[in-house]
């Protein structure tokens, strides 16, 4: 049974009020003076795409697994999505708080055009609340919080030429809340030869999923554990949708990758990482990229040591053991299992230096030493 919940508060819950608000660091402010970008005070009015009416003013969010139900004047969880008189609206709809040019591998996206670069927006909101969360002064805030500009998919698109970069990135805060912003910009740059790619958590539901694939040309999901219990207590969500997602996402083809950010005590057991890399194994495929992450404490979570970089070699160990061809270790700049190698000779491949990449080894997307396909999207 979904759960749903009766949002008569504010989205972040009554906590977030109390937290102190630390302006994000992006680039907002060189693309403004730039290209001339306005701030705005005032959100926006457009229809959200998944929702359905209910009895009097009442509507049902259908975007992601919570399904809110939200009277007249209240917004869903995410705070970012408002019922108005029965009809439910989008008020982030080109309002960018957070923008940047970053290197596909900062997202991380290791099997995917490497070495390019991806303009980056995010809005304010989230529909979970990771305890962990490195942008929660974007995420856990409401639009009317931060600076936001107005950042139209046609803007959007002409920063990407003006800067000749190939792909839009929607990351940062979680992109399933401005699904309708994201969806026009995926329109918008397709019909000019722009990329798109996806840097979310996967809570979402399967028809508006479904909807956004064919757009991509590449997802990361961040699956925060394997336990249903850590879902509940750090992330305030649920596993099994996320599992859904996976199989939906890899199932249609798109380009996946995974990052699992690794946190001590918390998820990093032997049994919970045999299970997530037996399940990846079996129910998407052994080349599907994995990133394990290093946690530094950070939000909610400060009293947590940042991950011993023994505890990462044993999650890429797991992985390996496990039939996993492509296990990576992030946010350790330097490590020698941030390159790519070739699961048919171990040929290096892809050599990176953090998100800097020194040396590339594929031919047509072949191994340059034994010819062994590597999966990915390479041209």
């Amino acid at each position: 049974m979904k759960r749903r919940t009766l949002i008569k508060a504010m989205a972040c819950g009554a906590g977030c009020a109390c937290l102190p608000f630390n302006p994000v660091e992006n680039g907002l402010a060189l693309f403004q003076n730039a290209y001339a970008l306005e701030t705005t005070d005032t959100l926006s009015h457009v229809k959200a795409m998944y929702y359905k009416k209910l009895e009097g003013t009442a509507i049902e969010c259908e975007l992601c697994p919570r399904h809110c139900l939200v009277t007249d004047l209240e917004r869903g969880y995410c705070g970012v999505r408002e019922n108005q008189g029965g009809e439910y609206y989008t008020l982030v709809h080109s309002r960018a708080c957070a923008m940047n040019i970053d290197p596909i591998e900062k997202k991380p996206l290791f099997h995917f055009h490497p070495g390019t670069a991806a303009f980056s927006i995010a809005t304010a909101g989230c529909n979970v609340n990771c305890k962990f969360c490195q942008n929660w002064d974007i995420s856990q805030v409401r639009p009317e919080q931060v600076t936001n500009v107005e950042l139209p998919p046609d803007e959007i698109v002409r920063i990407c030429q003006a800067r000749s970069v190939p792909t839009v990135a929607y990351t940062y805060s979680e992109p399933i809340v401005f699904y309708e912003y994201m969806h026009d910009t995926c329109v918008e740059g397709r019909k000019f030869g722009i990329k798109n790619v996806m840097i979310t958590g996967g809570y979402i539901e399967k028809e508006p999923l479904k909807k956004i694939i064919p757009l991509m040309d590449a997802i990361k999901v961040d699956l925060k554990s394997y336990s249903q219990q850590y879902y509940e207590d750090v992330v305030n969500g649920e596993l099994q949708p996320v599992l859904d997602a996976l199989k939906i996402i890899h199932d249609d083809g798109m380009w996946l990758e995974l990052v699992y950010l690794v946190v001590p005590t918390m998820n990093d057991s032997t049994k919970e990482l045999t299970d997530l890399c037996r399940w990846v194994k079996t129910n998407l495929s052994d080349h599907v990229p994995i990133h394990f992450t290093r946690f530094h404490p950070t939000y909610l979570m400060t009293n947590l040591p940042p991950t011993p970089v023994k505890t990462l070699e044993k999650a890429y160990d797991i992985a390996r053991q496990s039939g996993l061809k492509f296990p990576y270790i992030g946010n350790v700049p330097g490590h020698s299992a941030e390159h790519t190698y070739c699961p048919g000779c171990g040929e290096l491949l892809i050599e990176r230096l953090g998100f800097r990449i020194n040396k590339i080894n594929l031919k047509d997307g072949m191994c340059g030493k034994c010819g062994t396909h590597i999966p990915g999207v390479w041209s």
